[in-house]
């Protein structure tokens, strides 16, 4: 290929690239800058800004509210992120051998919450959750599990763990999909060799399906640790962080604090530290997926 065959399909690149480009630059680029730019500043409507430099990352680090919202965060990670890939793979590794037609109606039950408005989903737990008629309190008398009607939501010790199971129930449907696919996708004839010389399924999986799927493991314990963080629908339509900030998350107290209290600066400084921990960790997961790959 001559110089300037070269630069005219370089150029032609660029032109189907160009309209993305724009969208990137106009509504990611330019409003990351502008966020790390004004989190130096005193920002409200009320008034001009006022340049604090790091006035809003020490006040960050002395709020009480908002070390409250990173352990709440740090919870749902630390339990959405591993029981949604365990989930998945177990449910993945179950059905991925089925016929076509079994394979496929198992698949779209699971992924349903994910296409379905989370209004609407959220809707549905707030009901099943309700303290005088949902189905939870009542099944759960009628097993015996409890006496009295429980205020699930209303309740600091209980509300945080249901934010993390409706979490849970709308984050398995695109692993189970992927791991599906990722599954379906192993050399057989690898694994009819390792069972024809003896390997058990346990040693079959561990040594010659996991190193093929770990790619997908990756992607997967990204875009949940990702997703876990930016948890917020599901707080703004359920509790609005109650009772008593018990379900509060650091994208949550973002929102508060920039669109409810106006505070632009300060929610942008702890956007700026929310993205710095995500992107560390997402370092750190690449990190050790490539180890286990060498």
């Amino acid at each position: 290929m001559s110089r300037a065959e070269a630069r005219r399909e370089t150029i032609a690149a660029y032109l189907f690239l160009l309209p993305f480009l724009i969208v990137f630059v106009g509504f990611v680029l330019i409003p990351m800058v502008m966020c790390l730019w004004t989190s130096f500043f005193d920002s409200t409507m009320a008034r001009e800004d006022i340049f604090v430099g790091f006035g809003n990352y020490i006040k960050m680090f002395q709020d009480d509210i908002f070390w409250k919202a990173l352990m709440n965060t740090a919870l749902i990670v630390v339990v959405a992120v591993p029981t949604v890939t365990a989930f998945s793979l177990w449910v993945a590794s179950a059905i991925y051998k089925m016929k076509a037609a079994s394979c496929s109606f198992f698949r779209c039950i699971f992924y349903l919450p994910v296409v379905t408005g989370t209004v609407a989903v959220t809707v549905v737990w707030k009901w099943m959750f309700n303290n005088y008629y949902g189905i939870i309190n009542y099944v759960a008398k009628g097993v015996g599990v409890i006496d009295n009607n429980v205020n699930w939501l209303g309740n600091p010790k209980t509300a945080i763990w249901c934010i993390i199971l409706i979490l849970f129930t709308t984050s398995i449907g695109q692993p189970i999909v992927l791991y599906v696919s990722a599954l379906g996708n192993v050399d057989a004839s690898l694994t009819e060799a390792a069972q024809v010389d003896g390997a058990t399924k346990l040693q079959t999986f561990w040594k010659i399906m996991w190193p093929q799927i770990t790619p997908t493991t990756l992607y997967i314990l990204v875009i949940t640790t990702i997703n876990s963080f930016q948890c917020f629908a599901l707080i703004q339509l359920l509790t609005s962080g109650g009772p008593n900030h018990a379900t509060d998350t650091i994208m949550y107290y973002i929102y508060y604090q920039a669109f409810k209290l106006y505070q632009y600066g300060y929610g942008n400084a702890m956007g700026v530290i929310l993205a710095i921990i995500i992107a560390l960790l997402s370092a750190l997961q690449f990190k050790v997926a490539g180890k286990g790959n060498d």
